[in-house]
């Protein structure tokens, strides 16, 4: 039996991972620790709580005290590190909880295992996910591989990239059977209406602007999340230690593309909306600072060494997140608490 450490498990891309490893995986013990800060919610592991191969711990990746016990207790052999700050512009506007998190948080985490995993017999794994923003910004052509130069822009991408270059010193110098993964833009249920597809969605309802940075060109290659969480499971199941994948769902599309297409599934699955059509609410707002202007990703290394490629079209996994959003409205109450209302005032409301 495998003991999983899962940190951010109640966030948007591990309460999917959660969800998918307890359905995927019978032999095993499922520890999820999360601080249920304004992204993670127990909400998005409703029902889960039944199942006795899981447990929850509320709790603080920087605490190296709890930490290092829940590794004790919990004997655990396996770490799925996704416990992160995320968002780029409270980066922008607050960059030291991302410092504190992402690099404080994982150095815990890694002190925590190379005590823990003393005994070379013992098959572990530390799989710490990450995002192909440490890689910077593309121009029109060219894709991220793995040997792509790191070239953060912002506090957030910067953070996560000290946290991957942690990752890899701990593989050399104390050789932790550590892997890292970079993915592209996530999408699906259960993600904090603060991104950009369940924002737009979320706003469109109520019949609210749709806002848009900039001039609505800057491309990202999109993932949908239970692709990702199943690629998360091939690297622990099949990645070599020391070694990156980068995940990607081999979709670019440009911002207003991606509202364009929301719009159009929101007509379709809401016709009687007074809003219709929802495109009429899009409105494009002052660019924010250091906006990258192109990120895709070359999956190569994982669909040629590993065998794991997107089995999801983006039209198809847009229009099943779409739906999800239209009937799963009291989830997104439940996320939506005053501290965001107040959050999405100040990013989006001086134009």
């Amino acid at each position: 039996m495998h003991h999983i450490l899962v940190t951010g498990g109640c966030g948007f891309i591990g309460s999917n991972f959660v969800r998918l490893a307890l359905n995927r995986l019978d032999d095993c013990r499922l520890v999820n620790l999360d601080k249920l800060t304004y992204a993670g919610n127990l909400a998005s592991l409703a029902g889960i709580e039944a199942d006795p191969r899981y447990v929850f711990i509320q709790g603080d990746i920087c605490d190296s005290e709890l930490v290092g016990r829940i590794f004790r207790d919990e004997k655990i052999d396996t770490v799925v590190h996704f416990a992160a700050e995320s968002h780029v512009d409270r980066s922008i506007t607050g960059p030291a909880e991302f410092i504190r998190t992402n690099i404080q948080g994982t150095f815990a985490l890694l002190e925590a295992a190379r005590q823990a995993w003393i005994d070379p017999s013992i098959r572990c794994r530390f799989l710490h996910i990450s995002t192909d923003e440490v890689y910077g910004s593309l121009d029109e052509t060219g894709r991220f591989t793995e040997k792509t130069p790191y070239d953060p822009r912002s506090p957030y991408s910067a953070s996560k990239a000290g946290s991957d270059h942690l990752v890899r010193a701990y593989y050399h110098t104390y050789g932790l059977p550590a892997l890292i993964t970079n993915c592209s833009n996530n999408y699906g249920p259960y993600q904090f209406p603060e991104k950009l597809i369940p924002l737009m969605i979320n706003n469109g309802l109520q019949g609210k602007e749709l806002p848009i940075y900039g001039d609505g060109r800057n491309i990202r290659d999109w993932l949908f999340v239970e692709d990702h969480c199943q690629a998360i499971l091939t690297v622990l199941e099949k990645g070599e230690a020391g070694e990156t994948y980068n995940i990607g769902g081999n979709c670019e599309k440009t911002n207003v593309e991606v509202v364009e297409l929301v719009c159009g599934i929101m007509d379709e699955l809401r016709p009687d909306s007074p809003y219709t059509p929802h495109s009429s609410l899009i409105t494009f707002v002052k660019d924010r600072p250091g906006h990258d202007r192109r990120y895709a990703i070359d999956a190569t290394k994982i669909r040629t060494r590993l065998g794991w490629q997107p089995s999801m079209t983006f039209a198809q996994g847009l229009k099943q997140t779409v739906a999800w959003y239209l009937e799963n409205r009291s989830w997104c109450e439940s996320v939506l608490d005053g501290s965001y209302r107040q959050y999405y005032e100040r990013m989006y409301g001086d134009r």
